[in-house]
């Protein structure tokens, strides 16, 4: 935090060096330090640099094609004004699961602005629940890099995380983009800068299907729950088994979501090769500092593993009276302050709480969830969200703490609260 706060210092650098510190703190071997680093980056990126960047394209394809128009304006149309907030949490919710919370954002605001102009709302009311949707869509479901590093680590089954998922989320966004608007003072009065402008529509006539443009963000999701489903109708040794465990995997199922948008926002649509590729160049090019951000997360993580500081924080919370989710998620929302990043959050608390899993015989994938709602925690002014919120609106850091930091607040506080209800009945 000093070096990100004070100095100035890139995440990079400073995720980096507090690894280093770590490492020599506790006494590490010299030698045993770059191969801990190697492991770390290593680790990290082979399971999520091709999923970020798969779903970066998604997005990019998703905006260019007008998919994404269609997937606001046919949900909007369908259910109304009266229900529009409850509409644009399902917005939010699908684009958040199926795109990098910034792209998703980027292309959301526009849509929503152009809504709240058409229906003569004030735009803060409709931006509340769609980032909500989005940010707990981003944070809970795989295959984002946040739970999808927690999935990995603490062993989880995917189907169970999206199954308990959804009843995690429903309550939550509800709450954090419905309910709190009613909380917030001056909501109406919000100034909406320069920044941020209603999105072009492109006719109507010109857009994607609605059924294409939903399928493929929830592509891989479909995927992953019909391969958990095949896995226990056969064996391990089967040949349907090694082929569900395949199609199911995050790498392959996004790669499938991916082609498919090649053609169906692509070369179905008239659209080149030559133009196909700039688009996925340049939404590559967008989220490099993501993924080099969530490497430098990776590291620190692995020092945390291999120097044995997460069994020594276990043996020292085993003695507090205290559940261990509600631990896993304070650890999780302290290093999302630290740090102002969601995905390495999780990432760095993997490394902790993992052991809590054995040593107090909790479920992997509640304990994913509590994990994930703590990574989506309310921020400080260094944190790229709370900043893009701020910088998007043009609005004082006042309004970005009352609206981001209330919704990402309560996200957090009753997401963690289901998963407590949940462990009440689930073992």
């Amino acid at each position: 935090m000093f070096l990100i706060v004070k100095v100035k210092m890139h995440n990079i650098l400073a995720l980096i060096l507090s690894g280093l510190f770590i490492a020599f703190a506790e006494g590490m071997k010299i030698g045993q330090i770059v191969p801990t680093i190697e492991k770390g980056v290593g680790g990290v990126l082979s399971t999520l640099a091709l999923i970020v960047i798969f779903g970066a394209i998604i997005g990019k394809l998703m905006t260019d094609s007008g998919a994404s128009q269609q997937i606001a304006d046919t949900i909007v149309e369908k259910m109304g004004v009266k229900l529009l907030p409850f509409a644009l949490l399902i917005i939010g919710t699908i684009f958040g699961m199926s795109m990098f919370y910034e792209v998703a954002f980027l292309i959301t605001v526009p849509l929503v602005i152009s809504i709240a102009k058409e229906a003569k709302i004030p735009y803060m009311k409709l931006i509340i629940p769609t980032i909500a949707g989005a940010t707990m869509g981003h944070s809970i479901f795989p295959p984002q890099p946040g739970p999808m590093a927690l999935v990995t680590a603490f062993h989880a089954d995917i189907a169970q995380v999206y199954i308990w998922g959804f009843v995690v989320i429903v309550p939550t966004i509800i709450c954090s983009g419905v309910l709190i608007r009613r909380f917030i003072p001056g909501l109406a009065e919000m100034p909406l800068g320069n920044v941020m402008k209603p999105a072009p529509k492109k006719p109507k006539a010109e857009l994607p299907g609605f059924g294409i443009s939903l399928l493929v963000p929830l592509l891989p999701a479909i995927l992953m729950i019909f391969s958990s489903i095949i896995k226990l109708l056969y064996k391990q040794t089967s040949f349907m088994y090694k082929f569900a465990s395949f199609i199911g995997s995050a790498e392959i199922s996004m790669l499938l979501a991916v082609l498919v948008a090649m053609v169906a926002f692509g070369y179905a649509r008239g659209v080149s090769g030559k133009e196909i590729t700039k688009s996925m160049t340049g939404a590559i090019e967008g989220i490099s500092n993501v993924l080099l951000v969530i490497a430098a997360g990776g590291i620190m993580k692995q020092v945390i593993i291999d120097s044995g500081i997460g069994n020594v924080i276990v043996e020292l919370v085993g003695k507090v009276p205290i559940s261990p989710f509600i631990l896993a998620w304070i650890i999780t929302v302290l290093i999302r302050i630290l740090t102002g990043q969601g995905a390495v959050a999780a990432i760095t608390a993997a490394g902790i709480v993992a052991p809590m899993i054995t040593a107090f015989h909790v479920s992997p994938v509640l304990m994913v969830l509590a994990c994930a709602c703590g990574s989506n925690t309310t921020t400080l002014m260094y944190d790229g969200g709370f900043l893009l919120f701020q910088q998007s609106f043009g609005i004082s850091l006042k309004d970005t703490f009352k609206t981001w930091g209330a919704l990402e607040f309560v996200n957090s506080v009753v997401g963690l609260l289901v998963v407590l209800v949940l462990n009440l009945f689930i073992k």
